[in-house]
């Protein structure tokens, strides 16, 4: 499987295995996220999730080399089937959820990490809204996600300079919640969850609630928006230079349309 669901006792890890891809996602990738986050939420068993990968990169974003040509409804389709779905019922997930990122944390794959309610980076992650470089805008939420972590201005010039932040500045910045080294990782995630299962598990859930009911327009309004945005950019000039771009490894040559 491209992604693994371990349950120990309390706590559930939910896996990226697509390590020979640095975990690019695919529509199966996204599926399985959408249905294990699906059984973690209702099961009562579990009281605290940890969101991992195998390899090296946490996930390098959409697999831009299966995206395929589609008119403005079946885009808008995809993505409310796709990662709006898994990241949905991630949000809604009344435990706390950890993300346990080492390496390459970029587009989606940074969506992912920010719909988590607590982020771990070993010293050599590396965070980036890499959008720009294939002509579309952030999807997966990440605006909304990175305007409550970081706030509007700075979020505003990592998703227009598209550069890559490393730990450091991820912890300092608030993408992050502790940096550890590489080998201690998992250790601080499970730590973290092993706390947060044995705590009261409907209070925390509440209190998560409470957290998302503070925040406008809801992550629901957001990504709403977001379906009317990112299909029309699918169809742009830019974006069709960008994808040709990264296939051929190559400078992309945008003219703003």
């Amino acid at each position: 499987m491209t992604v693994d669901l371990i349950i120990d006792g309390p706590i559930a890890k939910i896996v990226l295995n697509r390590p020979e891809k640095m975990n690019a996602l695919t529509n199966e990738m996204r599926g399985l996220l959408r249905d294990y986050f699906f059984e973690v939420r209702y099961n009562d068993a579990i009281r605290a999730v940890i969101v991992t990968s195998e390899g090296r990169a946490f996930c390098t974003g959409a697999d831009v080399g299966r995206m395929g040509d589609s008119d403005l409804r079946a885009s808008r389709q995809r993505m409310q089937a796709g990662s709006h779905a898994f990241i949905r019922i991630m949000h809604a997930t009344e435990k706390p959820v950890i993300a346990a990122v080492r390496g390459h944390c970029v587009g989606v794959g940074m969506s992912i990490a920010l719909a988590c309610d607590i982020t771990v980076a070993s010293d050599d992650a590396k965070f980036g809204q890499l959008f720009r470089r294939i002509g579309l805008g952030p999807d997966g939420g990440a605006i909304w996600f990175l305007n409550q972590r970081i706030g509007m201005a700075r979020a505003k010039e990592l998703v227009f300079s598209g550069r890559i932040v490393e730990a450091e500045e991820a912890l300092s910045l608030g993408l992050a919640n502790f940096v550890v080294p590489g080998d201690q990782l998992m250790a601080k995630a499970e730590e973290l969850a092993a706390d947060y299962a044995a705590g009261p598990t409907f209070a925390l859930g509440m209190a998560k609630k409470l957290f998302h009911m503070g925040a406008s327009p809801s992550l629901e309004d957001f990504l709403e928006m977001e379906m009317m945005v990112q299909p029309q950019l699918i169809h742009s000039a830019d974006h069709q230079e960008g994808k040709a771009a990264f296939v051929e490894k190559r400078k992309p040559k945008f003219n703003g349309r």
